[in-house]
């Protein structure tokens, strides 16, 4: 079965997305800048989702972590519950 482990920092502004992955773009860290600016409860394990299978997170989030190259930032992503910065850290097919 196809898994994934991905992290991810959810905002309420998609200004405060673009502002946070420009951040880590130039080398913030991921981890850090979650546990300061998330609102998901993952912000204080650094952002971390854990081990994801298809189907398991919301429409956006989910396409996004099983077609993104891994390792790569991708983001601001907009579901019902903001904005979304991911990356994905593994995925196994």
């Amino acid at each position: 079965m196809t898994e994934a482990t991905a992290r991810h920092i959810l905002v309420d502004s998609i200004e405060l997305c673009e502002e946070l992955k420009m951040l880590i773009e130039e080398g913030g860290d991921f981890a850090e800048l979650a546990r300061l600016n998330s609102t998901c409860p993952s912000g204080e394990e650094g952002g971390s989702l854990g081990t994801v299978e298809p189907g398991k997170m919301v429409k956006e989030v989910d396409e996004a972590i099983f077609s993104a190259e891994v390792g790569k930032l991708i983001g601001p992503i907009k579901t019902e519950f903001g904005y979304h910065l991911i990356e994905v850290t593994s995925r196994e097919d």
